[in-house]
């Protein structure tokens, strides 16, 4: 009978402590999430920077082009004269000195044609010993017949035959010896294509190339064969580069030359541009010009053929006052393209990390080579802290959230 309100303040009570559980879980919780949104508000409203130090030292600006590098000289040997390969004495590689014979044409039907222009040679020859003997018999009877003139023994009329004998035999010689001189011309010019068919090299060098076997064929009647190609001096070699019309007005004769080849990518060759070329090359609407740059080649490294990546040093300055080119190029609203200042003339500037916080510092500009500039002007130290990239706090980040429950 008395179970009933006692068993109802015993819940009551039960739900007053489950009910003051629940209070305190759901406030620590609303204090948990108020803390950690502070937190998180101001962290994120905490400026975030990457900064450089501004530097002191040297700077180069350089144009970049592609080249060939091939010997400073090489020379073409070929063949003057046709015929029939019979050997050959120089391969690739082959060290061979000036006059050195290299190959070796069939020399019978020249070795002919030269015996054949010296008998004629010896014809004419004869011909004018013959004709010389009929001289000095018709200058006797010349003579005689004048003395016999003279005398009133003969008359008018054999006197003018025997003078017209004279001079015919004298006509006579003079003709033969002018077969002589041609017929010795020929015999020189027959020697000359004899001498021919001794392929022999016209300088001192290195066989970069052959072009014949033996037992080949070689027609000259046209153009000159190319049988060898000799580099006179591989110790020496030259890139033959071809620069943009962009920027081949920055390259002038003395300009120094760094390249690098693909066969020895962590080895750079040092060069001098010597040569400058007029003649432009036009490929597919691309104008470019031949840059040659020397470059010595002691260890004989560099080959014949390879493809080089040059840079040309078209300026350079030392001791100047550096900066990042991305800092130029720096904004702190976050975008790219901020060295700019707009309303007025354009100028260059960067922003400079003072107290925490970016300054703007107007600045003027020398050289730029695509990853460091140079400052000529501007409230810059060195150690400056320039700004390559981050962002500032945005508007309202940094004030207090709000909760509701």
């Amino acid at each position: 009978m008395h179970g009933g309100p006692l068993g109802s303040g015993v819940t009551s009570a039960s739900t007053r402590r489950r009910r003051t559980w629940a209070i305190v879980v759901v406030s620590a919780v609303v204090i948990a999430v108020a803390v950690s949104g502070v937190w998180w508000a101001r962290r994120s409203g905490t400026p975030s920077f990457s900064t450089v130090p501004v530097t002191r030292g040297s700077i180069a600006a350089a144009v970049t082009a592609s080249g060939t590098v091939n010997p400073v000289t090489t020379v073409q040997v070929g063949s003057y004269v046709s015929g029939v390969i019979t050997e050959v004495l120089c391969d690739y590689n082959t060290t061979v000195k000036k006059g050195q014979l290299c190959a070796k044409i069939d020399p019978r039907p020249y070795q002919s044609t030269l015996d054949q222009e010296q008998a004629n040679l010896e014809t004419a020859q004869a011909q004018l010993r013959r004709d010389q003997t009929n001289l000095d018999y018709t200058k006797l009877a010349f003579d005689r017949n004048t003395q016999l003139f003279a005398s009133g023994l003969v008359s008018q009329d054999e006197l003018d035959v025997a003078s017209n004998a004279y001079h015919q035999a004298q006509s006579q010689t003079k003709y033969d010896q002018a077969q002589i001189d041609q017929r010795q011309a020929t015999v020189a010019s027959a020697r000359v294509n004899l001498g021919y068919t001794n392929i022999v090299s016209p300088v001192d060098g290195t066989v970069v190339s052959r072009n014949i076997t033996v037992g080949q064929t070689v027609a000259a009647s046209f153009q000159t064969p190319t049988l060898f190609l000799i580099a006179s001096d591989l110790t020496k070699m030259q890139v033959d580069a071809s620069v943009s019309e962009s920027d081949i007005g920055r390259v002038s004769a003395g300009s120094a030359a760094t390249f690098n080849v693909e066969a020895y990518p962590d080895h750079p060759f040092q060069g001098t541009v010597t040569e400058v070329r007029q003649a432009p090359q036009t490929v597919q609407n691309v104008v470019t010009y031949d840059v040659v740059i020397n470059a010595p080649n002691p260890d004989r490294l560099l080959k014949p053929g390879m493809t080089a990546s040059v840079h040309i040093t078209v300026a350079a300055r030392k001791d100047a006052l550096i900066v990042p080119d991305q800092a130029l190029r720096f904004s702190p609203g976050g975008g790219q393209g901020g060295g700019r200042q707009g309303g007025g003339p354009a100028q260059d500037r960067v922003w400079v990390l003072q107290s925490g916080q970016p300054v703007q510092v107007p600045v003027k500009v020398g050289l730029n080579n695509g990853t460091q500039a140079e400052i000529l002007s501007g409230n810059l130290q060195v150690g400056d802290l320039v700004i390559v990239s981050g962002s500032a706090a945005r508007s309202g980040r940094g004030a207090t959230p709000r909760f509701r429950l």
